[in-house]
């Protein structure tokens, strides 16, 4: 958004980006998740179990007064006996909802700022429409306006209500936001891309899991304005204090943090190599493109963590990713990591700051958990202390693990992987041990 104009810098609709954010009271006639994590109640809708009273398409309602319109996009083949996620995309100043449904020049691969392509069918999308193309929230009407969707999308439609997110791009960033601040019991995460307090911040005192996003180079909004928001979360979350790591410009490069934070309310934050925009492309400093940014993944990844009433994988089994996952520990919150970023045979892990480059990516081939062209390995019938170290991959048991319940197992020892002394502290050494279930031995996608 372009403060102090009616204009927005991005006329396009590949503008429209990422931002969740949420806080504060409940909706009326809405069962909610309790605040903490560990006493979360599932609950489903009245719209579940009966013939949907919503289609895909554009809706008019009735809030505050006023006629407010909207588009909702239903997945296909929906089931009304299934819970769905329901996703809110705010546009950005000078957008429209047709800008964020439609994905603009990027297609379908960008409608909704890439949830509708990265959720494969599974949730329910929302585009609302902002007065006069943007979201001043005047005396919190667009917050009563998000309300009375959300209660006639779950009168209408199966929606799980633990499972509730918003994101959006710059003025639709600052919409993300004052929903954090406002709807924290409401919405279960948020996702801001290029945000700044630009619709207000009524509460802003309890936590909601915030995923922050922005330009090192933003000439419209400052980074400093987007780390801002991110640091009320770090506070209401609980978090570690830490100074992220940032790309330099020219690097075309993104490096994207994983706090460590209160269980159920993790804060990530992701600093790129350009200026005002919600689809940076790697390898291409100022390039926004919504068929090739990774955004949409990192954002769609950071709300798919959060499992509602459907089945619970086990959390330590990364999904179908090409690019892979991190392994975050339990007790450090800090990730599996190759040491120096080599990739030389016998180099060893050590647990170290979440970030997104090589060395922290993870993918599961059969038993083996593969990291820049290596799998992680420990020395044939190695003893409780081995340090875990990459080699070639060749097939050997050594190289096999067992993900269940939280914990790796080594299939050659029966040993578990283990942070060395349940040390916390970037660099600590990461072991084979006997298995024993402590934090220090307890890991999970991120």
């Amino acid at each position: 958004m372009r403060q102090g104009t009616n204009r927005h810098s991005w006329r396009t609709p590949l503008a429209v980006a990422a931002t969740l954010v949420v806080a504060g009271v409940g909706v009326a006639g809405v069962r909610l998740a309790a605040a903490a994590a560990d006493t979360v109640v599932l609950a489903a809708t009245a719209g579940c179990g009966k013939a949907p009273g919503l289609n895909s398409g554009t809706h008019t309602i009735q809030s505050g007064g006023q006629n407010r319109s909207f588009i909702l996009r239903v997945p296909a083949n929906y089931n009304s006996n299934n819970q769905y996620r329901l996703i809110f995309a705010f546009h950005w100043r000078g957008g429209t909802m047709n800008d964020v449904a439609s994905g603009g020049t990027s297609g379908s691969a960008w409608s909704y700022y890439g949830m509708q392509e990265q959720s494969n069918n599974s949730a329910i999308l929302v585009a609302p429409q902002g007065n006069g193309n943007g979201w001043a929230n005047p005396g919190g009407q667009d917050i009563t306006f998000v309300d009375d969707m959300i209660r006639r999308i779950d009168d209408a439609l199966c929606v799980d209500t633990t499972q509730r997110f918003a994101l959006g791009f710059s003025y639709g960033g600052g919409m993300s936001y004052a929903l954090a601040c406002a709807r924290a019991t409401v919405f279960r995460a948020v996702a801001v891309y290029s945000g700044a307090q630009l619709s207000g911040c009524s509460g802003g005192t309890q936590p909601i899991a915030y995923f922050g996003l922005h330009g090192i180079t933003d000439n419209v909004l400052n980074i400093s304005q987007g780390r801002a928001l991110r640091d009320t979360f770090v506070r209401n979350n609980g978090c570690a204090a830490q100074s992220p790591r940032e790309p330099s410009q020219g690097s075309g490069q993104h490096v994207t943090t994983l706090y460590s934070c209160r269980a159920g309310y993790p804060v990530q934050w992701a600093a790129y190599d350009s200026g005002h925009g919600p689809g940076p492309v790697d390898g291409c400093s100022g390039c926004e493109d919504g068929v090739r940014t990774w955004t949409k993944a990192e954002v769609w990844r950071f709300f798919a963590q959060f499992q509602g009433t459907g089945p619970t994988p086990d959390p330590t089994t990364p999904p179908p990713n090409p690019n892979g996952n991190r392994l975050r520990n339990e007790g450090s919150g800090r990730c599996l990591d190759v040491s120096g970023a080599s990739s030389a045979n016998g180099a060893q892990t050590q647990i170290w700051d979440c970030h997104t480059n090589p060395n922290q990516q993870f993918t599961q081939n059969g038993q083996t958990l593969r990291v820049m062209g290596k799998c992680l390995d420990v020395p044939a019938n190695a003893a409780a202390g081995t340090r875990v170290q990459i080699w070639d991959c060749n097939g050997g048991v050594n190289q096999q693990w067992n993900l269940s319940n939280g914990t790796i197992t080594n299939a050659q020892t029966g040993l578990c992987l283990d942070v060395n002394g349940a040390g916390t502290a970037n660099g600590s050494a990461v072991i084979v041990w006997n298995c024993h279930g402590g934090t220090n031995q307890r890991w999970a996608r991120a």
